[in-house]
């Protein structure tokens, strides 16, 4: 029997959760022949994957059609990230996720939000960073304006704790400063706050940490590579060429050579709208395809499409976000199968490539 060949067999096989090829996901490792025996390990973001079986079958089913005498062992697996020891600030964290944007308003905080509440809801740890100064979301959504963090001596330094709610660790500059202050700093200052919450903050044990970045590639996202190794970036954006053309800067940011974060794939958000009285409705109103383009141009994946849905906007200004909001459980879905594709290609990106290291990138 070939590899070539069992590989190419493979290649058929569709994830039944995102109906994209495991070998153009890379889910496929430890592949071995010996003698008709075939044998396998899949990677799966959590053993607790409801399409085990199903896709069990399709594997042995495909395998079997090159070679009918074959023995196909299919084992699943989970990868867990090693805490990345080597230049970082946040040793008790194992994997780093930043959110990236090329411009306003295409739904990136709130992307952030129910990521970070999905890998909680999936049995991780997890903190939220909200690393977008400038314009800080992150308190309203979770209806925390006016909450203030703690300051502990840790060590025999000032630290802040963060506040932790819905089971997640949150920071952000908006529990610092009033509502309707503005937030006017120049390069160095910016800098300063985001090292202040990564290295001033005391993070407990932690599986995630989500940077809510701000848009577009200024110095907090060059602060940000220069502080902590991010194990890899999402990138979100909208259907529409306009977003897509933005979008693509910020991921080729991520991608110079000097900075080197993988790129663990794009959601599409506002990909269609769905009015509530009518849920089996689909209207493009922002386009199609933009997801697909960007998804083409990084060699990633579509972690998700976010339906535009009323019930998101009113969760996200009432402080329960869609994830822990049960009244809608079709956007619910949907953020969860992204956190999960997310959870899958992080898995993935750990067992294929070195941990990131920090960047000397100069400002």
């Amino acid at each position: 029997m070939e590899e070539k060949k069992i590989v190419s067999a493979l290649s058929g096989v569709n994830d039944p959760m995102t109906g994209q090829s495991i070998i153009a996901q890379n889910m496929v490792t430890q592949l071995n022949i010996d003698g008709n025996d075939v044998n396998m390990t899949i990677l799966l973001p959590s053993l607790k994957y409801s399409g085990k079986s199903e896709l069990s079958f399709a594997i042995m089913g495909a395998i079997q059609a090159i070679y009918p005498n074959a023995n196909t062992n299919v084992h699943f697996a989970t990868q867990t990230a090693q805490s990345q020891k080597v230049n970082t600030s946040l040793p008790q964290v194992k994997n780093v996720i930043a959110v990236a944007s090329g411009k306003g308003g295409v739904g990136k905080s709130t992307v952030a939000v129910n990521l970070a509440l999905g890998l909680s809801a999936m049995g991780a740890r997890v903190g939220l960073i909200d690393a977008d100064l400038y314009g800080p979301s992150i308190p309203t959504m979770f209806g925390l304006q006016g909450q203030r963090p703690k300051v502990v001596t840790h060590q025999g330094k000032p630290k802040i704790i963060p506040i932790e709610t819905n089971g997640i660790h949150v920071m952000s500059i908006g529990f610092i400063i009033e509502p309707e202050q503005a937030v006017v700093l120049r390069g160095p200052r910016l800098g300063g706050i985001i090292r202040q919450f990564i290295q001033e903050t005391v993070w407990p044990e932690l599986d995630y940490i989500v940077i809510d970045l701000p848009p577009g590639t200024g110095d907090i996202q060059l602060t940000l590579v220069q502080t902590v190794p991010v194990t890899g970036a999402v990138v979100v954006t909208t259907p529409q060429e306009v977003a897509v053309v933005d979008a693509v800067k910020a991921m080729n940011m991520f991608l110079l050579p000097n900075v080197n974060v993988p790129i663990l794939g794009v959601v599409e958000n506002m990909s269609w709208f769905t009015p509530k009285e009518l849920p089996d409705n689909k209207y493009y109103i922002f386009g199609k395809g933009g997801g697909k383009q960007l998804v083409k141009m990084s060699n990633s994946m579509l972690l998700g499409q976010i339906p535009i849905v009323q019930g998101i906007r009113e969760a996200g200004d009432q402080g329960k976000p869609a994830v822990i909001n049960t009244e809608n459980p079709i956007v619910k879905e949907s953020f969860m199968k992204m956190t999960q594709n997310t959870m899958r290609q992080i898995a993935i990106r750990n067992e294929m490539l070195p941990p990131t290291r920090i960047v000397g990138v100069k400002s």
